[in-house]
């Protein structure tokens, strides 16, 4: 086996709160973004309590607000030491981020009016941030700690100094304030929840796109060199096969090279029937042929069976989980060939020893292929599938495993990879699996 294993987004806090998150790929967010902000919403605070105190002369709980102000300097001072600015936060420690935006918030709140301070609605802001960029449990988290914050300043926060006298709303308009941050919180949190996830969707269903063109151009590229190679190689192949027959006939049988003459031989002849299986255009149905279809197991064995060598002993066995019938499948060389390659790689790793199993049940089929050779190397596991990639040298192209996973791809399989574990850890063979959903392989599976 050829083997080894954004935009920124920031929402403002009143006075001036604000938080910033770039999404990634990876459901993290850049912490250097996240600081930076933040340091923007700190002299968007100090500006806003400065302004009203000395601006407007509203005397207002300034040690206590500064304080307040001063847990978000000493937060930002340890983002910004604790590791280097371009690394990236998780995913709960961006969703703590924007709980401590909100309860700063709550407290800013709380010393200012309460939900009568026209800065309550931003209480919004980390809750859409959340909703676009994290998943729904921490959402609906945030939420819940919004709508707890809200209810409290209902009951309790000290009055904003309006004018001498003082203002007080009425209950049924403070009452009105906070249903509108509850229902504008959730309102958000789902539309902007439901956007978001609709562009991620779209986002990972173009990549999946590009990725399989990407492959099936490099498929046809190395399709095109096949069909080149094929074609230049018949005449010097042709040179090479009856040079050996006459030399077979010449060479007297007890000669130390009539063995190496014959296996020359035998070997041009396989040469030649894989040119010519090549240039044969698979037929578009089976045309009522009776060997068109057949057992799956069969349909193994003809792919495996033909890279059996002395050295190396191959075992295949087949058993069905529970009650259902062995699958019967179409005649198909993208199976032939794929499955083929991929014991083929096996056979020539192995110490003394491939097992091919295969397996059935209602819904699935599988095929594993293990082997007792050094293992996948760790470059090509990480890179398995790609073209070009082979942890042997002497001309080998490492085209074995992308052949074969382009080409069962195409019948519907999925091929994963990994090195077996002995004793002491030790890697002690590779394996591969491929997976079918039974509807894509059994011509009898009903439609699903």
């Amino acid at each position: 086996m050829d083997q080894a294993e954004t935009t920124d987004i920031h929402t403002t806090a009143a006075p001036v709160a604000v938080s910033g998150l770039l999404p990634d790929f990876g459901g993290r967010v850049r912490l250097r973004t996240l600081t930076r902000i933040r340091w923007v919403a700190i002299v968007g605070q100090l500006g806003a309590l400065f302004l009203v105190r000395f601006g407007l002369e509203w005397p207002l709980p300034m040690d206590a607000a500064l304080a307040v102000v001063g847990v978000s300097v000493v937060l930002n001072l340890v983002m910004t030491f604790r590791r280097p600015e371009q690394g990236r936060l998780k995913e709960w420690e961006a969703a703590a981020y924007l709980a401590f935006d909100t309860l700063q918030l709550a407290f800013l709140l709380y010393l200012t009016g309460g939900l009568t301070n026209p800065f309550a609605l931003l209480f919004l802001g980390p809750v859409t941030v959340s909703a676009t960029v994290l998943t729904r449990r921490a959402t609906i988290i945030l939420c819940a700690l919004v709508v707890l914050c809200a209810t409290a300043l209902v009951f309790g926060h000290l009055p904003l100094p309006w004018s001498d006298i003082g203002l007080e709303l009425p209950g049924l308009y403070v009452g009105g304030l906070w249903a509108a941050v509850v229902i504008g919180t959730l309102f958000l949190a789902v539309y902007a929840g439901s956007l978001a996830a609709e562009g991620r969707r779209m986002s990972n269903a173009l990549s999946a796109t590009q990725l399989s063109l990407a492959r099936e151009q490099q498929f046809s590229a190395v399709g095109g060199l096949a069909a080149a190679a094929a074609h230049e190689l018949g005449s010097p192949l042709s040179t090479i096969l009856v040079t050996a027959t006459e030399l077979s006939r010449e060479m007297p049988q007890d000669s130390p090279y009539a063995d190496d003459i014959n296996l020359l031989r035998a070997e041009a002849l396989r040469c030649r029937e894989i040119l010519a299986e090549l240039s044969v255009q698979p037929p578009s149905d089976d045309g009522g042929d009776p060997f068109a279809r057949t057992l799956l197991s069969a349909m193994v064995h003809a792919a495996a069976d033909r890279h059996r060598v002395a050295h190396v002993t191959l075992n295949i066995e087949a058993a069905g989980n529970g009650d259902s019938a062995e699958p019967v499948v179409a005649n198909s060389p993208e199976f032939n060939h794929g499955l083929g390659n991929i014991v083929q790689n096996a056979v020539q790793f192995a110490r003394d020893r491939v097992a091919v199993q295969v397996a059935w049940d209602a819904d699935s089929i599988s095929v594993t292929v293990r082997d007792d050779g050094p293992g996948f190397a760790p470059a090509v596991l990480d890179r398995v599938g790609e073209p070009y990639i082979s942890s042997r040298g002497d001309g080998h192209l490492g085209l074995g495993i992308f052949i074969a996973q382009s080409l069962l791809q195409r019948t519907g399989g999925r091929l994963a990879v990994r090195n077996l574990r002995g004793t002491g850890g030790r890697v002690s063979g590779g394996e591969v699996v491929i997976t079918w959903p039974r509807t894509s392989l059994d011509v009898n599976a009903p439609a699903g």
